[in-house]
């Protein structure tokens, strides 16, 4: 007839002391009280591990803090294991590596992650937006919980102030690099799959509004108002610089005497300036030359072409000619970004190849095979188009009655 142990009492593990050696005091079923020549006491479970029968301990914590009633509850969940076939010993290392994981896999610290793969692929300035808005609006109220527990409700709900605020557009790029940090987080192996991919639809779509901008038989007059303006010539040298290199307001701007190489004509944009974060040739006209060299006295000294009025040593700020437009009567008329949208219109009315107006914009091509090849190719296409809208807007081939010729009449008109 087996032993029976007869299990512990209360009075029995209070009253344990310590001796030379440390001691075990068996409650049964595989439950111990060791009791260390110091006087600690500690609970273990002494089990046979599964498949190869070896006896094991697992340690259930020390007494007092683990009483005599939790210990048999550890022992017990032991056991339940054990009729799996699942190791007690390795399932909790298994769950305090799961633990750990979940700690250090919080939506902040994989936001950090991912920060760093971002910035690598978008411009400094579109860079800061992204970092400034979710720094503002999810990482305060999301960022220390554990990714795989996010769920699409907690999100929405973290997003909703701002769409009941009627900032959708916010509310949709929001979702869409929070999306993206999820699928890092799929990718990385951190979470099974991923929550929110469907969270942009809990919101209504923002309005799609156009920026406002002129006709291209209003380029004479936008050219003659610059030209008379009574502005400080820094701004109106911005001003036309945009207008001819048709680069956006922040690339203009910010544009440095280190990007002009004068002897290939060119105006080499680096990648980290550049919304997409890919470099960008702008081929230079005789026109933007002239702008180039009558700046030389004011900023050739200086890094920046065009500098700011409180600190010629910073550049000037991108808002500059919108607000010299609006002083100029052309508010809710064109801004400065419709300098792009009135030369878009202008070069494709005039049938000139729609890659390469697109490759003079910037756009990114989907098909990088092709975008390799429209920025190597398309070069010198590129330059003798600049020159034609160059030549527009100082009035070269302008007749009169303030019309354009077309592309086809442009080497007859030219010759005259």
């Amino acid at each position: 007839m087996p032993r029976t142990t007869k299990p512990l009492s209360a009075t029995q593990i209070k009253q344990a002391k310590p001796r030379a050696k440390e001691y075990n005091l068996a409650d049964g079923q595989g439950l111990y009280l060791r009791v260390k020549p110091t006087g600690a006491k500690h609970w273990l479970f002494n089990y046979q591990k599964p498949h190869t029968k070896q006896r094991s301990n697992i340690s259930l914590g020390s007494y007092p803090a683990v009483s005599l009633a939790e210990a048999k509850k550890e022992r017990d969940l032991c056991q339940s294991l054990l009729a799996k076939d699942i190791d007690p010993r390795e399932q909790k290392i298994v769950e305090k590596r799961e633990k750990a994981n979940a700690h250090a896999n919080t939506l902040g610290n994989i936001y950090s992650e991912w920060l760093k793969l971002k910035q690598q692929d978008v411009s400094s300035s579109y860079f800061k937006k992204i970092e400034n808005r979710l720094d503002k609006y999810i990482i305060p109220k999301l960022g220390k919980r554990p990714l795989h527990k996010i769920t699409a409700v907690e999100a929405i709900s973290v997003i909703r102030p701002l769409a009941d605020d009627g900032k959708l557009e916010t509310v949709k790029k929001i979702c869409r690099w929070f999306n993206e940090i999820m699928v890092y987080a799929v990718n990385s192996g951190i979470i099974f799959h991923n929550p929110l991919s469907g969270i942009g639809k809990a919101f209504n779509a923002p309005k799609t509004v156009n920026l406002p901008t002129l006709r291209p038989d209003q380029l004479p007059k936008l050219v003659s108002t610059i030209e008379e303006a009574s502005i400080k010539p820094m701004t109106k040298h911005l001003m036309l610089w945009q207008l001819h290199t048709i680069v956006r307001p922040a690339e203009a701007s910010n544009a440095r005497w280190e990007e002009i190489d004068f002897d290939k004509k060119v105006w080499e944009i680096p990648a980290e300036r550049m919304k997409k974060n890919r470099p960008h040739l702008v081929p230079l006209t005789s026109q933007t030359i002239g702008i180039l060299q009558a700046l030389k006295p004011l900023s050739g000294h200086l890094e920046h072409i065009f500098t700011s009025d409180i600190n010629p040593r910073k550049p000037a700020n991108s808002q500059t000619v919108n607000m010299a437009l609006k002083r100029m009567g052309f508010k809710d008329q064109i801004v400065s970004h419709g300098f792009r949208a009135l030369a878009s219109t202008t070069l494709n009315e005039q049938e000139f190849d729609p890659d390469v107006i697109e490759v003079a914009l910037a756009h990114v091509d989907s098909n990088s095979i092709r975008a390799t090849y429209n920025r190597s190719e398309y070069l010198e296409q590129r330059k003798k188009m600049m020159q034609w809208w160059s030549d527009q807007i100082a009035g070269i081939n302008r007749k009169t009655s303030g019309k354009m010729p077309s592309k086809k009449n442009l080497s007859l008109v030219s010759a005259q």
